[in-house]
């Protein structure tokens, strides 16, 4: 199963409520906002970055989040990595 990390910025985006709705149109696209380390723990990913996992390509994801993006109406960045292992610090946990 592929693992990719997914960035998203939006340009000129002046109100909360424009993420509010990408998160919502990247969710539809089956990205999280969550990852999970390898013992299982569950942590947020930094703003603006999505996780999704299963039998994508790279090509199939960026599209998605292409689509999810264009739903905001805002001139929009995605970049899109693949992942075969992943590292990080200071995330904050689910449920603190």
């Amino acid at each position: 199963m592929a693992k990719f990390t997914t960035r998203v910025e939006l340009h000129s985006a002046s109100l909360e409520s424009d993420y509010e709705k990408l998160h919502s149109e990247m969710e539809k696209e089956n990205f999280t906002r969550i990852i999970v380390s390898e013992d299982g723990k569950k942590y947020h990913m930094p703003t603006a970055e999505y996780n999704k996992e299963g039998n994508y390509t790279r090509d199939q994801v960026f599209e998605s989040a292409k689509r999810a993006a264009e739903k905001v109406g805002k001139k929009f960045s995605v970049l899109v990595t693949e992942s075969t292992g992943r590292t990080w610090h200071n995330l904050e946990a689910v449920g603190k």
